[in-house]
């Protein structure tokens, strides 16, 4: 049988349509939505059709970088006396309110002295007498002498005036003395301020009845100068000890944000470490003149245990941790440049950091999109690490071993 014949037109057509809507249909196929690739468009731009990528650059500055131990410390006063009376009395009067400030040798109370003055006013009173026995006793013996003189009395009578004389003078010097006792007791009526402090609560009111040496009155507490007291790790003592031997290392304490920050020195390291946490105690001292440490806060402090002389500082943030350690980006002469680098130290907004120099431009932003030679449209942030008078301070937590 002939198969052309049996090819009428009809059939033709019948086998070319379907050819014909299959070819139109993969020519009118759009392809995946532009949201479905958004996300990778710019790197994929970057690397496979070399389009500049957008960045933003810092300059690497040279200067020195301070290297600190950071730890959380406890505002401890340098002295907190509790002021007891030293006798058994009532309370006359109150003369300071609770939360004053007060200076060495204040006034703060009086008790009911009556008893201690009549005390005084008594050995005043026996020294009176007995120093005009004496005198009764030096007129005797000037007499004696003249009668041994003449022969009327013997030597014997002369000796025992000059007994009753001396004897008398031993009595005006335990006289003086009384007198001297009933004073000082008379004195603790007047209870005055052992040194400069803040006062405590005070619970004491005139008609009180108080016990020597058990009734606390009130509490002094001073707080300028103010200590600081912290634990560092036993890894870290030789630093602390030479910054101790150096005359006191430069402690920071910031009081809730990084603008609150006081300054002070190091004043004392503890003479063994403890074996329980493997810490040494650690105190440093700081100047409160306007009362901002407060005893028994909290603070974040940070011991400057050495400066890295003429370090090369970038942002922490151009830093990127690969497989193969820290790197960062340069930008030179528009394209990217892979470099790794060592950190040496870093305090949050910068790293001390070896590997680059001083002038080189580092990517901050836009790092994500790069690799090694990637062209680069580069706009140039503030200076990430200007001069400033008092270098950053760097947490030795990641600073380099």
């Amino acid at each position: 049988m002939n198969i052309k014949a049996l090819l009428t037109p009809l059939s033709l057509v019948a086998i070319a349509a379907p050819l014909l809507l299959a070819a139109c249909g993969n020519k009118a196929d759009p392809g995946p939505t532009p949201a479905a690739g958004a996300a990778s468009a710019p790197a994929a731009t970057g690397r496979a059709t070399g389009q500049p990528i957008s960045v933003t650059t810092s300059v690497a500055v040279q200067r020195d970088f301070e290297v600190a131990l950071e730890a959380i410390g406890t505002v401890t006063p340098l002295s907190s006396v509790d002021v007891k009376p030293q006798t058994n009395s009532l309370v006359k009067q109150v003369h300071v309110k609770e939360g004053q400030f007060v200076r060495t040798g204040e006034l703060l109370f009086t008790l009911d002295g009556r008893a201690d003055e009549a005390n005084v006013a008594k050995v005043r009173a026996q020294m009176v007498k007995d120093q005009a026995v004496l005198a009764d006793a030096q007129r005797q013996l000037a007499r004696s002498r003249d009668l041994l003189a003449q022969g009327f009395i013997s030597q014997g009578a002369l000796d025992s005036n000059q007994a009753q004389v001396d004897a008398q003078l031993a009595n005006l010097v335990a006289d003086r003395a009384a007198l001297d006792a009933a004073q000082l007791a008379l004195s603790y009526n007047s209870v005055r301020a052992a040194g400069a402090g803040r006062l405590g609560a005070v619970s004491i009111y005139p008609g009180t009845a108080v016990q020597a040496n058990q009734t606390v009155l009130v509490t002094i507490t001073q707080l300028d100068p103010i200590n600081i007291s912290f634990s560092l790790p036993q890894r870290n003592l030789d630093a602390v000890l030479a910054g101790l031997k150096s005359g006191g290392a430069a402690v920071s304490a910031k009081l809730g944000d990084a603008r609150n920050t006081v300054n002070g020195r190091l004043q004392f390291v503890d003479s063994a470490v403890d074996a329980a946490t493997g810490t040494i105690k650690v105190r440093a001292r700081f100047e409160n003149r306007e009362a901002k440490l407060w005893p028994g806060a909290f603070v974040k402090v940070a011991l400057v245990s050495q400066t890295l002389k003429g370090a090369v500082v970038i942002p922490t943030t151009a830093i990127v941790q690969s497989a193969r350690g820290p790197i960062v980006y340069l930008s030179d002469k528009g394209k990217a440049v892979l470099r790794p680098v060592k950190v040496l130290a870093s305090e949050g907004e910068f790293s001390a950091v070896g590997g680059i120099a001083s002038g080189d431009r580092v990517v901050v932003e836009g790092r994500q999109n790069l690799r090694p030679d990637s062209p680069l449209v580069e706009r140039t942030a503030a200076q990430a690490a200007p001069a400033r008078p008092a270098a950053p301070v760097a947490s030795a937590a990641s600073a380099a071993s």
